[in-house]
């Protein structure tokens, strides 16, 4: 006879509830006349016999290794609904006191066993979008209709428009998921959530903004078995990553690391840090927020609420005799001040800035009030960075450039997007870097001690290394990304 928890789960089922496919190691998937089961090796006869008795058709059975039937399972419940049709189930008859009270903030994703339609949309929003490789996921409410955006390689799509009277429930449960107060709705809140999918674990960042129509809210998904903290992942030329390896080897000095949100910054500081974290010195960050854990390495989170500012943070990790110090990012002079002190007493520091290029974080500097001949000898070199997205290797085409830009020739075959159902038709798949290193030699010193400008910087300094196009026309001459892609990151608005 058929256990009760299948029983419980209703004729109707496509599948097997996912908690019992679980924990009994066993996939079944019905068909016309039989039902496919996928099995763990380990599964007993009595749970074979349960389904047989449960479907009552006769049953093709697959063996796994452990192994392997974890990775079926995960693929099997994460494909398995999509959001547009349960967002059709959503009613708008909830208390939102008691769903707050009532939903399990620790269980895993694919466990659908709580019928509660507002839960299994947000868990099949979360599948869907982890599954796209999406960055963040936008809730965005209007006056008569909800938005759910994915940025996916940097682009916002929508995926689904459902009525606008789902939004609050989405949003209480979203908070509750992230230890938010679902009561407050007229203050920006942040917070954070660790989730399940299968056997992955993912971060996800949660900001909310009161907006005239509701709260909108922005979740980014850090998923930390694709973070690279390899340098030699991140698409840097052999000659800039050979360059960057050696100025990461300095003993004291500034190093930054410049480009819009988004394009990467954390992540190269990331990957420079991990090369350099031997054991032998002492790494600590001030950052807002810490994105990924590094073994080795202290890290220390910005709380403006409490007053633990950048500068703050700052101060009070040099008192803890740190060899190497990363700093998030130098807003301010009183951040930059002590950064440069820093250097000057023998710490390799590490920051980022919001600039175009690597040029203007000396002049963003010089603008905050800081000293040009502090900046000379202190400064020891700035990457600039954007992220460009990959071409499709499915559906990418060739084609003849009709007139010549920047290094690439009138002539010259080269490819663009096409799209295909490898990548939703986008004609992209991943993203790539690309980089300009401005290494502050002598030369730059004295032009910075003097006060030049830009140009003249920019002039002496990459008068023998790429610059920023320079880096993604050669992406393009290898197939690797497209010209309308290098011209969207590079061309300054």
């Amino acid at each position: 006879m058929a256990s009760q928890e299948l029983l419980d789960s209703g004729e109707g089922q496509k599948s097997l509830p996912y908690r019992f496919a679980r924990e009994k190691r066993v996939i079944a998937v019905p068909k016309e006349n039989k039902v496919i089961v996928t099995a763990a090796k380990s599964v007993s006869l009595e749970t074979i016999t349960e389904i047989r008795s449960f479907f009552n058709k006769p049953l093709e059975i697959n063996w796994l290794s452990a192994e392997d039937f974890e990775k079926k399972l995960s693929d099997q419940y994460t494909n398995t609904s999509t959001s547009s049709e349960l967002a059709e189930g959503i009613g708008d008859n909830y208390d939102l006191s008691a769903l707050a009270e009532n939903l399990p903030k620790t269980s895993d994703l694919l466990d659908s066993d709580n019928d509660a339609p507002v839960i299994r949309l947000i868990n099949a929003i979360l599948s869907e979008a982890i599954k796209s490789n999406a960055s963040d996921i936008h809730i965005e409410p209007y006056e008569d209709h909800l938005s759910v955006r994915f940025r996916v390689d940097g682009i916002l799509s929508e995926i689904l428009r459902p009525t606008g009277r789902i939004a609050p429930m989405l949003n209480a449960r979203v908070k509750v998921m992230s230890n938010l107060d679902i009561a407050e709705k007229r203050v920006p809140q942040d917070g954070r959530m660790s989730l399940k999918l299968g056997d992955k674990w993912i971060d996800i960042r949660v900001s909310t903004l009161p907006s005239s129509h509701g709260e909108r809210v922005v979740l980014r998904i850090l998923d930390k078995a694709d973070t690279q903290l390899n340098l030699e992942q991140l698409g840097m030329s052999s000659n800039t990553l050979k360059q960057f390896k050696e100025i990461l080897k300095s003993p004291n000095g500034i190093i930054l690391v410049t480009g819009p949100t988004g394009s990467g910054k954390t992540t190269t500081l990331y990957a420079g840090l991990n090369l350099i974290n031997d054991q032998t010195r002492n790494i600590l960050t001030v950052e807002d927020p810490v994105e990924y854990a590094i073994d080795g390495v202290g890290q220390t989170q910005v709380n403006t609420k409490v007053g633990m500012t950048f500068a703050k943070g700052l101060r009070a990790i040099l008192r803890q005799d740190p060899d190497i110090v990363m700093v998030g990012e130098i807003r301010d002079l009183e951040t930059a001040e002590i950064a440069i002190q820093s250097s000057l007493t023998g710490h390799l520091v590490l920051s980022t800035a919001h600039t175009n290029n690597s040029v203007s974080a000396i002049t963003r500097m010089v603008d905050m009030g800081v000293e040009s001949y502090l900046l000379s000898s202190t400064v020891k070199a700035i990457l600039a960075q954007r992220l460009v997205r990959r071409l499709c290797s499915f559906c990418k085409d060739k084609y003849t450039l009709d007139s010549s830009v920047g290094s690439l020739k009138k002539g010259q075959e080269i490819y663009k997007s096409k799209g295909c159902k490898e990548c939703n038709e986008t004609g992209y798949k991943g993203r790539i870097g690309i980089f300009e290193l401005f290494l502050v030699n002598d030369a730059i010193k004295e032009a910075i001690s003097n006060e030049a400008s830009e140009n003249e910087l920019s002039s002496i300094g990459f008068s023998k290394s790429l610059k920023l196009s320079d880096s993604g026309f050669q992406l393009v001459s290898e197939g690797t990304t497209s010209l309308d892609e290098v011209l969207r990151v590079t061309s300054e608005k």
